[in-house]
């Protein structure tokens, strides 16, 4: 928000009064700049158990698997209206262009008959995209979407196994397969 000319949000977030009194005259004007995007990733929501004692900093996470909603395998909560709130709550401020720079999931594949059919991950992207575009339709600038992934590929904090694309590979191999979901983004894409 300071970014944008806003200031900081020092009534959302009490424990900022504190750096007030560092700002000289001029501060925040000097702060502010234009956008030429704000890129935004979108993976999964944090739901937190409120803490009874200030500060409410020490909130518990409750896990997806203890709430008993979708989840991907990597446990984290599969929920398509979290992109539609955080692209209505950006439209909020000026901002003409917004992309999503990453949105995707991984679940267990399973090559059959030479084939990936990865029903799961396209319910993903009918559900995230039908989001997207609902909010692009009440005026949100959305202007680009990325998904992550194309291939499978590393991922830092957990190897190889979490598969994300939409195209698979055999990591002992290097043999590539279009997922079902790939054949489905081409088919989306085309409809656009």
């Amino acid at each position: 928000e300071p970014s944008l000319g806003l200031g900081y949000p020092i009534d959302a977030l009490p424990a900022l009064k504190r750096i007030k009194r560092y700002f000289e005259p001029g501060d925040e004007e000097a702060l502010k700049f234009k956008f030429d995007f704000i890129g935004l990733q979108n993976y999964f929501r944090v739901v937190g158990k409120k803490s009874l004692f200030p500060p409410f900093l020490w909130a518990k996470q409750v896990d997806a698997e203890n709430r008993n909603v979708p989840m991907n395998e990597m446990k984290f909560e599969v929920y398509p209206e979290g992109i539609y709130k955080i692209l209505k709550q950006f439209s909020k401020y000026n901002i003409n262009n917004i992309i999503i720079t990453e949105n995707g999931v991984c679940y267990k594949d399973e090559v059959k008959n030479g084939r990936i059919n990865d029903k799961q991950r396209i319910q993903f992207f009918e559900s995230y995209l039908s989001n997207v575009l609902k909010a692009k339709n009440e005026g949100v600038p959305v202007n680009g979407y990325f998904v992550w992934s194309l291939t499978d590929n590393f991922e830092w904090s957990e190897g190889y196994d979490p598969r994300f694309g939409l195209v698979h590979i055999d990591f002992q191999t290097q043999e590539r397969k279009i997922k079902d979901s790939g054949y489905w983004f081409k088919d989306f894409l085309n409809l656009i």
